[in-house]
């Protein structure tokens, strides 16, 4: 093959998309493009295992530099993309090069929403996105006499969780009714809940921040709606996040939230993929975009397929993990929308799993310290197994043994 692929962004979709693109048989030019000056690193165990010191920045590299030059991948760091020419097939640099390619993969990832309220840049007010944001954050835990987290989903709660262990007095601040409500039923955010506050973190839920107050420049609480004020010399936001279009944008191509592409994570322009926390894909009856790393890597494998002659709907099941408190929650599937679910195992052992329903299908299984659960619920979800709510509540139940079942 002679085509030539070039790839903007080296974050887990991007690199991702050119290993698999060697996996996959294609030998053709693959250039990743990238504005950061170093090499890529894997972004999950920043909120995790680094900030709570049990890996080293070292340890953080997605490959050794030695592993491109090998699979013939040329990677251009501190190359920012300015443009998409669609006519020539080119994609155009900040220093006005450009570079040609015959399939284009936007991997251009995804930015942290700030607080937009007054006082969000005050000194002290941190986020948690790249190595730098996690470096500045864990220099200022070591002399934090009092932080508060504005935003109770994972990233907020794991920071929550590696304060907490450093003897930081954290307050977590969720505008909504409960913690991690986009993601999880609501059995697994009370467990999260009361597991925050045994570990003697402060949990405010429907609290709206009204401004973030400050003395000579630097951060000193969050003032809420109803007048209260949470004291806090740091501060950190972690409330979502704003896929990056402007590029696609710019070249024309559809967006909305995200960059809108098809089953084979094509845009409007076939010649162009997006993939990861920038891509919106078809997923059941809705448009997603979902920020996992388990979907970056599997959309780079459906791209890599796509590009090599073998494109199929991308249609993997999707999985999501995070480690709080020594409690790992494992979700297979998307539980939006849920209306029915059923508990297995022991909430209070601290080893359960949420089974979740939508409209009498199986959607959704959120396992906290029940691994093996995890593993049958991807299989059962990708099989659409049927498993009734009453079977699930039934003594002896298993989904070990339902999984076991389905692979006869």
């Amino acid at each position: 093959m002679s085509a030539r692929v070039v790839i903007v962004g080296a974050g887990h979709a991007g690199i991702s998309t050119a290993l698999e693109l060697r996996e996959a048989g294609f030998t053709g030019p693959v250039v990743v493009l990238d504005q950061a000056g170093h090499d890529p690193y894997e972004r999950p165990p920043l909120s995790k295992a680094w900030l709570a010191g049990a890996v080293s920045t070292g340890e953080l590299a997605f490959r050794a530099r030695e592993v491109y030059a090998r699979r013939r991948i040329e990677l251009r760091t501190g190359v920012r993309v300015d443009a998409i020419d669609r006519g020539s097939r080119e994609v155009v640099t900040a220093d006005g090069t450009r570079l040609p390619y015959d399939h284009l993969v936007l991997a251009t990832g995804a930015r942290p929403r700030a607080l937009p309220v007054p006082g969000a840049g005050l000194a002290g007010v941190h986020r948690l996105h790249t190595l730098t944001d996690a470096l500045a954050l864990r220099a200022a835990l070591d002399t934090a006499r009092a932080l508060a987290i504005v935003g109770g989903g994972f990233i907020g709660l794991e920071v929550a969780a590696a304060a907490r262990k450093r003897g930081v007095p954290t307050t977590v601040v969720e505008a909504a009714p409960r913690l991690m409500r986009r993601v999880v039923s609501e059995p697994v955010s009370a467990f999260y809940h009361r597991l925050h506050e045994d570990a003697g973190c402060v949990v405010r839920t429907e609290a709206v921040v009204a401004e973030l107050t400050g003395e000579d420049g630097h951060v000193t609480g969050v003032r809420l709606a109803g007048g209260a004020t949470v004291p806090a010399d740091m501060v950190v936001a972690g409330i979502g996040v704003t896929p990056e279009t402007g590029l696609a944008g710019a070249a024309g191509l559809a967006t909305g939230d995200g960059v809108l592409v098809d089953e084979a994570l094509r845009t409007s322009d076939p010649a162009v993929f997006a993939v990861g926390d920038c891509a919106r894909f078809p997923l059941g009856d809705a448009m997603e975009r979902l920020e996992s790393v388990q979907n970056a890597a599997d959309q780079g494998r459906a791209v890599a397929a796509a590009v090599t002659g073998d494109a199929r709907p991308y249609r993997d099941v999707p999985w999501f993990w995070t480690d709080q408190h020594g409690c790992k929650l494992q979700i297979a599937g998307i539980a939006t929308g849920a209306d029915e679910w059923a508990v297995v195992g022991s909430v209070q052992e601290r080893r359960f799993t949420v089974l979740c329903w939508r409209r009498g299908a199986l959607v959704a299984g959120e396992s906290v310290n029940r691994p093996a659960d995890h593993l049958a619920l991807r299989r059962l979800i990708a099989a659409k197994a049927s498993i009734s709510p009453a079977a699930a509540r039934a003594d002896g139940f298993t989904l070990k043994d339902h999984a076991r079942a389905l692979a006869g």
